[in-house]
């Protein structure tokens, strides 16, 4: 049996199936379902305008940059990994599976050919208890060892040109830390996902640690097969529960300017967010596409479609029907002709809810779901802004104009500064202000 209390599991899953059970838990008797699946699956794609990268050229590209390589970057795909905004691996598929039943034992589930990735997956337990995920817009530990310095220069909206009252400065010498961590968090929601523990099944794992193909798809029927699942639990998932296709950014423009972006519209996105930062001196610069002053940080994960239609009407997240987005001119321009501004931009895809057997339609009659599944889904992509990224986006990877620009076969220098690292690791903009 699981160690968490029967009550205590059952608000928590009530309070992650969203709109799918606890929607009706004032007006309907309920009990928790026997086995929850989360699936998790992020679209990534690399640096826009270059070509995707396989995993085995990321690793050579990661070996050559040593301790310089971010975490998620060059190594075997592993749950958890589908929460964050690396550029590798293109594609992500995480889950996680608590059968009530059996607690912690191994299952897995069969996919449709689609996939590309066999007849089945496997569902293994995590190997020890895993650490507390960062949460979006947490500093790294290496950048609270110095107290900070410099400021922070937040600009805010598209257009081309900066509006009145921007940028709002916070000056990091005099902040304290509950000010910098509510500076680089901003705008945040709960997490929602699967509280990992010994009682899970999780996907990918030492078993199985394959890169999901290009053109893999989910769409088709599904079912999770193990000891004590219920035999019912097979359901269906369609286009709206996929992987995302790649954003297809396109920006323009050099620092001194207005920097255009546009995109084509992705199906099925719901709400998209764009996000630039780049430093000068001992200044950090950092701009969003909402129309609200603060870092922004805190929105490069998954939202719940409560939350995204909300953030859309309050002009916090562009709407779906929006392809386009400018950067008011200069606010890069401190860092010289040499900044390389790093975007990054967010498509979500929202959630969906998969609960059997279906909601009684008589409110009074007692609700006993066997088993629910959650689906969340997003896409997300980031590029170099100004002559930099332009020159890497005309740049094959591993030569052309990248390996000109440091002499033929010449590797990179952990922690150089060149555009090649900060789109590798976006965090090395924040040394600048937090010391190495």
């Amino acid at each position: 049996m699981s160690l968490v209390p029967s009550l205590v599991r059952h608000v928590l899953l009530l309070a992650a199936l969203g709109g799918g059970v606890a929607g009706v838990a004032s007006a309907q008797a309920a009990r928790a379902p026997r086995a929850q699946l989360w699936i998790d699956l992020s679209t990534g794609g690399g640096m826009a305008g270059m070509p995707e990268m396989e995993l085995g050229a990321a690793g050579g590209l990661m070996g050559m940059l040593g301790s310089s390589a971010p975490a998620g970057m060059g190594g075997p795909p592993h749950y958890g990994m589908a929460r964050g905004a690396a550029v590798m691996p293109p594609r992500i598929v995480d889950i996680a599976l608590h059968n009530s039943l059996r607690p912690g034992v191994e299952a897995r589930q069969a996919i449709p050919p689609g996939m590309r990735m066999g007849d089945s997956l496997p569902l293994l337990p995590p190997r020890a208890e895993p650490r507390a995920p960062s949460e979006p817009g947490d500093m790294p530990e290496e950048y609270t060892r110095q107290p900070p310095r410099g400021r922070l220069l937040i600009y805010w909206g598209c257009g081309p040109e900066v509006r009145a009252g921007q940028p709002r400065v916070i000056d990091l010498a005099q902040a304290g830390a509950a000010q910098l961590a509510q500076a680089f968090a901003g705008r945040v929601v709960p997490e929602r996902g699967a509280r990992v523990g010994p009682g899970h099944v999780l996907y990918p794992n030492e078993r199985s640690q394959a890169a999901v193909p290009r053109g893999s798809s989910l769409v088709g029927e599904h079912q999770v097969l193990g000891e004590g699942v219920p035999a019912s639990m097979k359901f269906t998932l369609g286009s709206a529960q996929d992987l995302m296709p790649p954003i297809e950014l396109s920006p323009s423009g050099g620092v001194q300017d207005s920097i255009a972006t546009q995109w084509r519209a992705v199906p099925h996105a719901r709400a998209y967010y764009l996000h630039a930062m780049a430093s000068a001196g001992d200044d950090m610069i950092l701009w969003s596409s909402a129309e609200t002053p603060d870092t922004g940080m805190g929105l490069f994960d998954y939202l719940p479609n409560a939350t995204i239609e909300r953030w859309v009407r309050e002009r916090v997240l562009l709407g779906a029907d929006v392809t386009q987005c400018a950067i008011p001119r200069g606010i890069f321009a401190a860092g010289g002709s040499d900044a390389t501004p790093m975007l990054r931009m967010m498509a979500f895809g929202g959630e969906s809810h998969i609960v059997h057997p279906p909601r009684p339609a008589d409110p009074k009659a007692r609700w006993e779901p066997e088993w629910a599944v959650r689906v969340r889904v997003k896409a997300h992509t980031m590029a170099m802004l100004g002559d930099s990224g332009a020159a890497m986006r005309g740049a094959r990877p591993g030569g052309g104009a990248s390996a000109g620009a440091t002499g033929q076969g010449a590797e990179p220098r952990p922690d150089d500064g060149s555009p090649a690292q900060i789109l590798l690791n976006p965090g090395n903009l924040l040394r600048g202000i937090f010391g190495r």
